[in-house]
């Protein structure tokens, strides 16, 4: 049996994340002829190329090495779950890392981090919050359990379950004579000054539930954040298209009152899911967590 050390597995385990030996050495907090080491050793007990090491290039991993990280990650796992499992009993311990889309992070962050601890006080709740790209990216770098993102153009490669359901609706200041019916058609907010969210998905919703109806939105002004959609809204300067969310207060920043109308007939009907790689297993932690989610947000 090859001579391997969970430490190696560790170090090696982390590569995928860095463009530099040096990078990587410095946040795992060993020097670089150390961890330099410790990759040549691997590969002598593997009998392959692990990486590439170019002081001018950087550092790119082989086909092997890419492989090996990703199994590298799931020992490491599999081997903190051995060991919180013997120890804990029937309690749940242990850490749970959630990654959750920046655009409703405020309205779903705060529900799970008050009351996930207090039903399972053993688990540690770690949060990242941040765009699709950078979520997708720390999943399959292992850094998270499970992300909560919108089910749209999500790549191949994911299981997913639903946590709750969402729709685009508009978002107008209370004096907008529109205000007055229970629903809007989006028709009528064609030749509207618009308030777009600058964002992936939302652009698309948008733009494909104007497309599919043969209009086109009149764009007053883009801004990338749902604080200042808001407060454009909440200041009478156009409306806004945002996606449903739980834990809503009609209200900008400002302390400005909002109103927020279904759209009839609807558009963008959609969910927000929890996803974490095909290839991984939930820890009972995270399994517990996405419950929690549908059980809290899922009304």
């Amino acid at each position: 049996m090859a001579d391997v050390s969970l430490r190696q597995l560790e170090l090696f385990a982390a590569l995928p994340n860095f463009t530099t030996l040096s990078a990587a050495a410095a946040h795992l907090h060993i020097s670089e002829s150390a961890l330099s080491q410790a990759i040549t050793s691997l590969e002598k007990a593997v009998g392959e190329q692990l990486c590439v090491r170019r002081k001018a290039r950087g550092l790119t991993l082989t086909p092997t090495g890419q492989e090996f990280a990703e199994q590298a990650r799931r020992i490491l796992a599999d081997t903190q779950e051995l060991v919180l499992r013997a120890g804990r009993g029937e309690e749940l311990r242990g850490p749970v890392k959630l990654g959750c889309y920046a655009s409703f992070a405020t309205n779903v962050v705060p529900e799970l981090l008050e009351g996930f601890p207090k039903r399972h006080p053993g688990v540690r709740l770690e949060i990242m919050v941040g765009t699709n790209e950078e979520l997708l990216s720390a999943l399959e770098a292992g850094r998270l359990d499970i992300a909560l993102v919108f089910d749209v153009s999500l790549p191949v490669g994911y299981r997913r379950r639903k946590v709750y359901a969402t729709e685009l609706e508009v978002h107008l200041h209370p004096d907008h004579p529109l205000t007055r019916a229970e629903a809007v058609d989006l028709a009528d907010l064609a030749d509207q000054p618009c308030i777009l969210y600058d964002a992936a998905p939302s652009i698309r919703n948008v733009t494909d539930a104007f497309a599919a109806r043969g209009l086109e939105p009149r764009i007053e002004t883009r801004v990338t954040q749902i604080g200042l959609v808001e407060a454009l809204v909440g200041r009478g300067l156009g409306y806004g298209l945002l996606m449903s969310r739980p834990n809503v207060i009609p209200m900008s920043t400002e302390g400005r009152p909002v109103v927020i109308r279904p759209l009839d007939p609807p558009v963008t009907r959609s969910h927000v899911v929890g996803i974490w790689p095909a290839d991984m297993n939930l820890t009972p932690r995270a399994s517990a967590l996405l419950d929690f989610a549908v059980e809290k947000l899922g009304a």
